[in-house]
Formats: C-alpha cells, sequence, structure tokens
C-alpha cells in the first residue's frame, strides 16, 4: 500500500510522484481530493477507499468501505462531501464523508440501472444524479427524496457522461430542467434535455467509428472532446454552432480519459495501452476532410473491382479502393503510395495519402503538435486536479498513479480553470 515518492526533475514529461497498491481487483475510479493530499478509489473489489498522505510521504487508506456489488464508476462533490458510487448490479449508492476523511456514512441507495453503471454526475443546484448504464439507458433522479425523475433509452449500452456549463448555470433559474451529452457503444453522442418526467433528443454527433470511452466538457469556448475505442479523439465545437469538427490521432489503443486545460490550450488525453498524450489546442488546425466516394481512382481513373462496367469496356481488372487523408479523394494503391503525418490535421503519426498531396507538405508540416508519454501501467480512468497540476491514473493492473504534470502542461496553473 505504500507510495513512493520521487523528487521533481525538470523535464518534458510527467513525473511519477506516487504509486498506490493495494486493491485486489481492477481500480475503475481515482479521485483526487482538491485542497487535501487524498486520493478517493473505487475498485472492482467490492471497496472504495480513501487514501490520505502521511508524514512519512506514504498514502495508506483512511477509510476502507466494502461494498455489495464491484464498482463500476464514482462521482465526487468536495463542497458536500458526498460520494456517488455506482455498481456492477445498476445502483448508485450515496455516502457523506466527515470533515477529516476519516469516516463516511451512507446516505441511500438509487435504484438507477438493471445493469453495470458506466457514469455518474452530481448537481448541487438541482439535487439530481444522472448516471448512464450497460442497460443502453440515462437515468436521473432526486437526491432529496431519492425518487426516479425519468429514463431515456438507447440502442446500445451508455458507456459514459458529460454535464455541459449551461445545465449550471440554467439551474439557477430552472430546477427542472437539465441538459446532459451521452456517449454509447456505437459510436454516437446524443445531447439530451431533461426535464422532471420528460426527456427530449437535442442533437446526436456521429464521427467515430467506434464506442465512446469519454467525455469532456469545456464551458468557456462551449468544446466537446469525445475519446473512442477507435483510438482517436475528436474535437466539437458547439459554441460555434457550425458543426466543425477536429480529428486527433496519435494514441495506439482506446482513449479512456480526456482533461481540457483551458489556461493553457492544452488537451490531456489517457489510453489503455498507457500512453500519456498532451494535445496543443493553441494553434490554427485544419479539418480533416470527408471521404469521397467514386467507382474509379479520382487520380488514375482506374476502376475499382465493383465498377464492373468499366472493367469490362477497359478489358482491365478492379482496383482497391483507399482514401488520402489529406484531401479525402477516393485514390487507389499505386496512387498513394507514400505515408505521411500531418499534425495540422491531427494526424500524428504517419497516414496514407496521395502522391501530389504527399509532394505538397513540407517538412515544417510535419512538425508534432503533441507530446506522448508512457504511464507503464493500463488506465482505464484518470482525473486531474488543474489548480496544483497533478493527475491520478488508475485501471486493471490494479495500480493507482499521481503524476506531477506541471513539467509538461506549464506551472501557471493555478489560476486556469479547475474541473467541475
Amino acid at each position: 500500500m505504500a507510495a513512493e515518492i520521487h523528487s521533481r526533475p525538470q523535464s518534458s514529461r510527467p513525473v511519477l510522484l506516487s504509486k498506490i497498491e493495494g486493491h485486489q481487483d481492477a481500480v475503475t475510479a481515482a479521485l483526487l481530493i482538491p485542497k487535501e493530499d487524498g486520493v478517493i478509489t473505487a475498485s472492482e473489489d467490492r471497496t472504495i477507499r480513501v487514501w490520505l498522505k502521511r508524514d512519512s510521504g506514504q498514502y495508506w487508506p483512511s477509510i476502507y468501505h466494502t461494498m455489495a456489488s464491484p464498482c463500476s464508476a464514482m462521482a465526487y462533490h468536495h463542497d458536500s462531501r458526498r460520494i456517488f458510487v455506482g455498481q456492477d448490479n445498476g445502483a448508485v449508492m450515496e455516502f457523506h464523508v466527515s470533515e477529516d476523511f476519516n469516516k463516511m456514512n451512507f446516505i441511500k441507495t438509487y435504484p438507477a440501472h438493471q445493469n453495470r453503471v458506466t457514469a455518474i454526475i452530481f448537481s448541487l443546484a438541482t439535487e439530481w444524479v444522472i448516471s448512464t448504464g450497460h442497460d443502453k439507458c440515462v437515468s436521473w433522479m432526486c437526491t432529496r427524496s431519492g425518487n426516479m425523475l425519468g429514463r431515456h433509452f438507447f440502442s446500445s449500452w451508455a458507456s459514459c457522461l458529460q454535464y455541459p456549463s449551461w445545465s449550471q448555470e440554467l439551474a439557477l433559474y430552472d430546477f427542472d430542467t437539465q441538459y446532459a451529452f451521452v456517449g454509447d457503444y456505437s459510436g454516437q453522442i446524443t445531447l439530451l434535455k431533461l426535464e422532471q418526467s420528460t426527456c427530449s433528443v437535442i442533437t446526436t454527433l456521429k464521427g467515430h467509428e467506434g464506442s465512446i470511452a469519454c467525455l469532456w466538457w469545456d464551458p468557456i469556448q462551449r468544446l466537446l472532446f469525445s475519446g473512442a475505442s477507435d483510438n482517436s479523439v475528436i474535437m466539437w465545437d458547439i459554441g460555434g454552432r457550425k458543426g466543425r469538427t477536429l480529428l486527433l490521432q496519435g494514441h495506439h489503443d482506446r482513449v479512456q480519459a480526456l482533461c481540457y486545460l483551458q489556461l493553457t490550450r492544452q488537451l490531456v488525453s489517457c489510453s489503455s495501452d498507457g500512453g500519456i498524450a498532451v494535445w496543443n489546442m493553441d494553434v490554427s488546425r485544419e479539418e480533416a476532410p470527408q471521404w469521397l466516394e467514386s467507382d474509379s481512382c479520382q487520380k488514375c481513373e482506374q476502376p475499382f473491382f465493383w465498377n464492373i462496367k468499366q472493367m469490362w469496356d477497359t478489358k482491365t481488372l478492379g482496383l482497391r479502393q483507399h482514401h488520402c487523408r489529406k484531401c479525402g479523394q477516393a485514390v487507389c494503391g499505386k496512387c498513394s503510395s507514400k505515408r505521411s503525418s500531418y499534425p495540422v490535421m491531427g494526424f500524428e503519426f504517419q497516414v496514407r495519402v496521395c502522391d501530389s498531396c504527399y509532394d505538397s507538405i513540407k517538412d515544417e508540416d510535419r512538425t508534432s503538435l503533441a507530446t506522448f508519454h508512457e504511464g507503464k501501467h493500463n488506465i482505464s480512468h484518470m482525473s486531474m486536479d488543474v489548480a496544483r497540476g497533478l493527475m491520478v491514473t488508475c485501471g486493471t493492473d490494479r495500480v493507482v498513479k499521481i503524476w506531477d504534470m506541471t513539467p509538461v502542461v506549464g506551472c501557471s496553473l493555478a489560476t486556469g480553470f479547475s474541473p467541475h
């Protein structure tokens, strides 16, 4: 259970400050306690633990609570010291933590879902707890009464949840209405308007080719970031209302967690293979083109293999269709034989481009706009204390790691936007 403490050398990579071990199964959530040297963890081993840093520099559990079912999701509201824990059996349980973080009292159980809970959000302004689950629904409940207010069902598992800032702002005037982004296993993101007993779909966002694993909302620029099992991140410009999207590809495995740093205009993302990426979003980026469809190569005009008529007319064999990532044109393998990175469009590793686009890319265009680091453990969840420049990661290897991110994201984060 002990944590190893390291010095803080000036480097350009995250510095591992502490390593917490002790859980007997995968750690599904880990949250830093604001203004405290403490971490709250939830695990598949059915325990909720509060770890406090002792004088020795090691973290030891001050609270060790065993649940009836494996813990699958968690939310913590620091001002009210309330913890909401989602379980594999579909229930959400509420606890209150003492001021010294040495005692945790059970408050109530919410019958939120019929299957595993995947995400939880608590709104103090409305006293609502909103959650998603593997029963393909999002539910919202009143924390005062414990009653279910409503449910909305999807065609696939609801996997993640994000609470836009205007929902908090509206809550000051309209206590019966909330908004929520919900990501699901089909790769779709849905913006919902939640009311006391009804729900309406505002819009849907489609762009990922895999299940949505995480969402992050930036309230200043009104940007939504999504990470998915297609190893990519998409930035959705919700505030601009122009449908502009930016694709970020640099991970080699499922993107599990996101955090946007408003002050430094950087996006931190973590993937299940332990990859930690820091994206520079303070640059002018290009939107990736939509892929064009054609029955023949748009460069050499040779037919693709399904174009039977042209194959017959020209007495040639059909070719396989590919797409240039820079211009989006449908091309054959011969006309797209080269590979190149193109960071301004989000491609941090080499991708297929047509020969003419390859010739147009200059050496300076290949300069990376992100830094990549190795967390050296499986990451299934991440959260940050932006004010202190700290990050905590956890995963299926049962290990919790606390990182100093200031060498990577800058040291002037104390006045920055802190995560909600």
